[in-house]
C-alpha cells in the first residue's frame, strides 16, 4: 500500500514538473516587457534607418516595404524586409500595417543572429535575417503618413499612446528636424491643434522661415 502511494506521488510530481517546464518555456513566447524609450523625435537618432515607406505585403511576421524617402541613415535597396511581432519580441503586430499603407519608420538593422531566432520549420516566423530590419514597439518608432503629413507619437506625447490628438505635421518639417535644421520645440508647436498654425503650415518654406 505504501509503495503504491509513493508511485502515485512520484507520478503527480512528474506531471507537475512537466507543467512547470511548459509554462516557463511558453511565457516568453507570449509576453513582451520593455521600458518606454520615448516619442519618435527622441528615438529616431538611436536607429539605423529613418524612412518613409509603403507596405507592399507580408508573410508571417515579416513585411516587405518600399523605401520612398530616407530621412536619416543609408539604404541602397529600393525595397527592404522588416520583421515585426512574433514570440516575445517587443514589436508591433503585422496586422497594423496593411498593404498599401504608408508610414515613417525608425528601424534597427539586424546585424547578428540570435539564439533560436530562426526555425527552418517556420521560416516566416523569425527574429529576422542579417541585413534586414526590425521595428520596435518600445517607443514611438513609427508614424502614419497620409499624403505629405505624419501623425502618431511624434513628440512629447503620452507613453504608449499611438494615436494622440494632434495636428498632422508636414513630412518636410520632420525631415528638417532629422537634418538638425530645427529642434523638437518646433515639432511640438506644429503638432498642436491650432487651426491658424495649420494654415501657416500649408506653405512649408514660409513656415520654416517663421520658426528659424
Amino acid at each position: 500500500m505504501g509503495s503504491s502511494w509513493r508511485r502515485i506521488a512520484m507520478s503527480l510530481l512528474s506531471i507537475a514538473l512537466v507543467l512547470l517546464a511548459t509554462l516557463a518555456h511558453s511565457a516568453p513566447e507570449e509576453e513582451c516587457s520593455c521600458l518606454w524609450q520615448g516619442s519618435f523625435a527622441e528615438v529616431m537618432a538611436q536607429t539605423d534607418l529613418v524612412a518613409a515607406v509603403t507596405v507592399l505585403g507580408g508573410k508571417g511576421n515579416s513585411l516587405d516595404v518600399s523605401v520612398d524617402r530616407i530621412l536619416r541613415g543609408r539604404e541602397f535597396n529600393e525595397e527592404v524586409r522588416l520583421w515585426v511581432k512574433a514570440r516575445n519580441y517587443c514589436r508591433p503586430d503585422a496586422e497594423g500595417f496593411p498593404p498599401g499603407s504608408r508610414w515613417v519608420m525608425a528601424l534597427f538593422r539586424i546585424a547578428e543572429e540570435v539564439p533560436d531566432g530562426f526555425n527552418a520549420n517556420t521560416p516566416n516566423i523569425s527574429y529576422g535575417r542579417i541585413g534586414d530590419y526590425r521595428l520596435s514597439s518600445c517607443g514611438g518608432y513609427w508614424l502614419q503618413l497620409h499624403e505629405d503629413r505624419v501623425t502618431g507619437n511624434l513628440v512629447n506625447a503620452p507613453r504608449w499612446e499611438r494615436a494622440p490628438k494632434m495636428t498632422p505635421v508636414l513630412l518636410d518639417l520632420l525631415a528638417a528636424y532629422a537634418r538638425g535644421d530645427i529642434d523638437s520645440d518646433v515639432l511640438l508647436e506644429a503638432s498642436r491643434e491650432d487651426p491658424a498654425l495649420r494654415e501657416l503650415m500649408l506653405d512649408t518654406k514660409e513656415f520654416l522661415r517663421q520658426v528659424r
